[in-house]
Parts: structure tokens; C-alpha cells; sequence
């Protein structure tokens, strides 16, 4: 399995342990129990836990992500990305990993603040930003990367976990903030992963579409011809560019998002497997246990009392 780690920047120098502590003192203070924790301002969110996890599904939707406390691993098709204080982790489309909290105590809980992101909110800023050179035509890159965390970004992110003392404050400065940490990110060596599923423009554009649809219809069976169709590519072309993207190929794409959802069912509304199958799509609940059990190591019986055991799910 490969594992990427944050990439270092030729010049510019990791923030001060003191800007470090500062932005782990606020998240701690504003979280008061485990697990996500919505905020005053709707697209900011923050995760604490105080142990490590085993891995666990979930669906990364475009957003940023800062650990403030604590690091993380984070699986996409084969490939792993490592987390931390030091790092930021980028979504830039709609993707079913398996993430796992892998430093976090009671005495130092793992903290995570979560910035949710929108295409219309990069092309507002793409805009105000120098066009980039004309006929220069980057290779497709994966909807997840990690990279080094700059002074600038961290300072922004604290000044904008800052604005919820300030409750008056949100609605005139944390729009002006959130465009600022969006420009650091798009200005960061990786700032083309943002720039190129968030800009309709070919293959991008194409991938991008091909992500939504599975998405609204991943109960329905997936006909590649159909959907190479639907987005003007050829099936081959599309299995291509698709992989580049997000690590696997539309039908993995859409069984993982297919037991994702069945997990989900299965713990929060507590529905019989047969039931939770034939809701995600699944013909067979024979086939639907064998997938399952291959996905998170056990049928899905013994796979949800494990996760109520150990991670004290209602």
C-alpha cells in the first residue's frame, strides 16, 4: 500500500509550535465531547476524539481539512495519506474513504477542524487570480492530497476559529477569511487539484459530473456505456480519467459508496441486513454479506455489535 505524506515547500518555513498551540487551545475549548461538532458558522465544523480509532468509513465531501491535535490516516482505493499538525488534507470532489485516528488521548485529544467548500466559491476567487498560461494542460490529479501547512494558512484558520467568541462578528468577517484560507490553498504547489474540479473545462469537468451521478443513482445499476454517454466520453476514456481521480473505477466507486450507506443504515436507523441491502441496490443479500465482509473485515452482524462494543455507538 502506498503511503503519501505532505510534501515539503522549498522556502517557506513550518509554523511556530507557539501558532500551533494557539490553534489547538481554541478547538479545545470550543469542543466539549466526542466526535463532529457543528459551529456558528455553517461550512466550519470540528472532530475530537480522545483515542485512536480503528479504521472506519466515511464520505469526504470537497472541503479542508487541519488537524489542530493529533494525526490521521486516511485510505483511498489502495492508496493511504498520512496527517498531521504539520499538514492539511484537501477533498476536492465527493469520495468514500477509510479514515483512522492514529494519535489521540484523553490527555491530548485528536482535533480536526473541517472547512466545507463549494466550486462556486473557488471560481469567485479564480477570477481575481492571474489567468493561467494559455495551452497549459495539467495531467488529471487525485481528488485528495495532503500538504504542508504554511504560517498564512495557519494563522487564517485560527483567525477564523476565533470569529466564534465573537458571534457578531461571523457574518461580516468570516466570509472575507474563508476566501482568504481558499486562496492560500489554491496559491499552495497543490493548488491545481482545486483549480482543475472546479472549473468546467473537459476531462475535469467530465470526471466531476460522472461523481454526481453515481452519487444520486448509486442504488440503480451502473451501465458504463450509459454513463460514458451522459458525459460526452468514451467508456475506456472514462474509466481512465475517472481513476486518476479518485483511485478506482466507477463501478468500486459506486459499491463502496453502496456499503457505505448500508452501514450507515445498519447503525443509525438499525434495519435488518437483508433490508439495508435492497435499499443500497444489492439484488442478492448473500452478495451484499460477502462484499460487506470483505470491505470492513466481518458480516455485517458481527461488524455493527463490533463497532457499538468498541466505539459506543447508540
Amino acid at each position: 500500500m502506498e503511503l503519501h505524506r505532505e510534501e515539503q515547500p522549498p522556502i517557506e518555513q513550518p509554523p511556530s509550535h507557539s501558532a500551533r498551540q494557539k490553534l489547538s487551545g481554541l478547538v479545545l475549548r470550543l469542543t466539549d465531547r466526542e466526535g463532529v461538532q457543528p459551529t456558528a458558522i455553517p461550512a466550519l465544523s470540528f472532530l475530537r476524539a480522545t483515542a485512536v480509532s480503528e479504521p472506519l468509513p466515511a464520505l469526504y465531501e470537497p472541503s479542508l481539512y487541519v488537524i489542530a491535535q493529533g494525526a490521521k490516516i486516511v485510505t483511498l482505493g489502495e492508496e493511504s495519506y498520512m496527517y498531521n499538525t504539520d499538514s492539511y488534507l484537501v477533498a476536492s470532489v465527493r469520495l468514500p474513504i477509510m479514515g483512522q485516528i492514529i494519535e489521540a488521548s484523553p490527555e491530548r485529544p485528536y482535533l480536526c477542524v473541517k472547512l466545507r467548500f463549494t466550486a462556486d466559491q473557488i471560481i469567485e476567487i479564480m477570477q481575481d487570480l492571474p489567468p493561467q498560461p494559455a495551452g497549459s494542460k495539467a495531467p488529471l490529479e487525485r481528488g485528495l492530497v495532503v500538504s504542508r501547512t504554511s504560517p498564512g494558512l495557519l494563522d487564517a484558520v485560527t483567525r477564523l476559529v476565533s470569529l466564534l467568541d465573537t458571534p457578531e462578528d461571523i457574518p461580516f468577517l468570516a466570509p472575507l477569511v474563508i476566501r482568504e484560507i481558499l486562496y492560500r490553498v489554491l496559491q499552495d504547489e497543490h493548488g491545481q487539484l482545486i483549480r482543475q474540479l472546479a472549473v468546467s473545462s473537459g476531462n475535469a469537468e467530465s470526471v466531476s459530473k460522472a461523481i454526481a451521478l453515481i452519487n444520486q443513482e448509486y442504488a440503480k445499476p451502473l451501465r458504463i456505456d450509459e454513463l460514458a454517454k451522459a458525459i460526452n466520453l468514451s467508456p475506456s476514456a472514462l474509466h481512465h480519467q475517472f481513476k486518476q481521480v479518485t483511485a478506482m473505477s466507477p463501478l468500486q466507486y459506486q459499491k463502496k459508496i453502496r456499503l457505505q450507506e448500508a452501514r450507515r443504515l445498519l447503525i443509525a436507523e438499525s434495519l435488518e441486513a437483508a433490508d439495508a441491502s435492497y435499499q443500497v441496490g444489492y439484488e442478492s443479500p448473500s452478495q451484499f454479506s460477502r462484499e460487506y465482509a470483505r470491505m470492513f473485515g466481518l458480516p455485517p452482524i458481527s461488524d455493527i455489535k463490533r463497532l457499538k462494543d468498541t466505539v459506543g455507538v447508540e
